[in-house]
């Protein structure tokens, strides 16, 4: 029988057909799991329905008479009656004081850098011939990197690279991130209506580029924030130090009540590019493009009603203890005195334990409880009947509506994607990211995270899953509840290229 027209929706190809399914073979793993994650996770509301229905018939079956007796029973027993409330206030009096408070992601803001600082890759290609410092087999190497990056020709580099010879320099790097953080934190607070006084947490990181005064004082002298500001500066942490910069303001928040906290996350070009010839310095200068975000964080309830999302989990996995984990990403001069970030070639293996790692911990606290008895089950029988059966993997897709994985490359989101056994929709906003704005750092889930709001995917109670890589070696997640319906805040970094994505990436 001939097959219905392919419907396209978001990029993807939905193929339809009118031949009727073989209900045999069509019986899937993926649906008997639906059927029990719901069993389990409703089994605790299946065995109160009875209860709740017991106790209803048992109290509608008593007479006046029954009432009065109970009542006089009570009276008996007051001092038991009076020992048995003052434990529960008690109880709920600790409780209330000594919960964690509500964080509260009230907006953010990804910066977009001015068109004229859009490199293509023939662009690209002929400045880093007309520097004079790379030879032919380096050249070679970077186009290479670049035509199988994921990225696209519309990414910015900074305007000190755009010279001939580039000129960086102490001051160019100021104004770059003077460009990227004001221009962040001017359309935050445009957003939000808030008044730099009102901030009392302020936390900046940036990986490489850590001047005194430092980036948070910078911040603080353009704004004129308030002299009791707890300011603190992140420097050298890598990609996943955005993550960090969260965690770090979360902690703050909870000593600190009735307050806002800004995070910003950056990272610095200008100083950093690398003019020599050794290949694994090389790649940085091919993957990280110019970009930046700041946050805007808030423990009071009365913001509850118009911020987008509850922080729900932040977990960090730290490998640094071994040696391999800590060097894969390293700051270094070459033999001729040039200094770069070196990239190890065991950089996705550590990757991938660190994930391995980061999960493990984050599963309990995500997934629901079928996932977790499906798992136990597997790994019970694998260690008692059957050395070589393959442990089951969770299914984070019950866990999680949409993924934000950091936009390192292409083969960071290409494993990620494989190893997580996810959809191309869910790791759409990485690459997408990836091909428009290129590798921002510690930025790129805010980046992604804005392309799917843009997207309007985001529906209330949503969960959204951040996770990011980064030097020393790290892995971070960072776990937020939608509470409401997204939508996109004005001046999106997307608003004026949305129409045009998804866009098919060459392989």
């Amino acid at each position: 029988m001939s097959s219905s027209p392919t419907n396209k929706t978001d990029g993807f190809q939905i193929h339809q057909t009118r031949i009727l399914p073989d209900f045999l073979q069509s019986v899937n793993l993926k649906y008997v799991k639906l059927g029990y994650h719901y069993l389990v996770s409703h089994l605790l509301t299946l065995c109160l329905v009875p209860l709740m229905t017991m106790i209803i018939v048992q109290a509608s079956q008593l007479n006046p008479n029954d009432i009065h007796q109970l009542w006089l029973q009570l009276q008996y027993n007051l001092v038991s009656v009076v020992i048995f409330s003052t434990i529960v206030v008690f109880g709920s009096t600790v409780y209330i004081t000594t919960r964690p408070r509500s964080i509260y992601l009230v907006d953010y803001s990804c910066y977009r850098p001015p068109s004229h600082l859009q490199v293509q890759f023939h662009r690209f290609m002929e400045h880093s011939k007309l520097t004079g410092d790379f030879d032919e087999s380096s050249l070679e190497f970077q186009r290479k990197i670049l035509e199988r990056s994921g990225l696209g020709e519309e990414t910015y580099v900074p305007e000190a690279m755009h010279f001939i010879p580039p000129r960086p320099s102490m001051a160019k790097a100021r104004e770059e991130a003077e460009q990227v953080m004001f221009g962040a934190l001017d359309n935050l607070f445009a957003n939000t209506n808030v008044k730099a006084k009102d901030i009392g947490i302020l936390v900046v990181n940036c990986s490489l580029f850590n001047p005194t005064p430092s980036l948070s004082a910078m911040i603080v002298n353009k704004y004129k924030l308030r002299g009791n500001v707890k300011s603190f500066n992140l420097g050298g942490m890598g990609c996943s130090a955005g993550v960090i910069a969260i965690d770090l303001a979360k902690d703050m928040l909870q000593l600190h009540r009735n307050t806002y906290a800004v995070v910003v996350s950056t990272e610095n070009i200008t100083q950093n590019w690398y003019f020599g010839n050794k290949k694994s310095m090389l790649i940085p200068n091919c993957l990280f493009r110019v970009g930046g975000a700041a946050v805007l964080l808030s423990n009071k309830t009365s913001d509850k009603q118009r911020a987008k999302y509850k922080l729900l989990h932040v977990v960090r996995t730290h490998c640094g203890a071994d040696d391999k984990a800590f060097r894969c990403v390293y700051q270094e001069q070459d033999d001729v005195g040039k200094t770069g970030v070196s990239l190890s070639k065991d950089l996705m293996a550590i990757a991938g334990g660190a994930l391995k790692t980061n999960i493990t911990t984050l599963g309990p606290l995500v997934l629901p409880i079928s996932e977790q008895l499906l798992f136990f089950s597997t790994l019970v029988a694998k260690k008692l009947f059957n050395a070589k059966m393959k442990p089951y993997i969770p299914d984070f897709k019950l866990a999680f509506d949409h993924f934000c994985i950091h936009a390192g490359g292409r083969a960071v989101i290409d494993e990620l994607e494989k190893n997580l056994q996810l959809l191309p929709v869910h790791v759409e906003a990485s690459r997408m990211t990836l091909h428009r704005f290129g590798n921002t750092s510690s930025s790129s889930i805010w980046y992604e995270l804005a392309y799917t709001e843009a997207k309007g995917r985001i529906r209330k109670r949503n969960r959204v899953w951040q996770i990011a890589f980064g030097s020393g070696f790290k892995c971070n997640s960072a776990v937020w509840e939608a509470l409401r319906n997204v939508k996109p805040s004005a001046h999106s970094p997307w608003e004026d290229c949305i129409h045009k994505y998804p866009v098919q990436i060459i392989a």
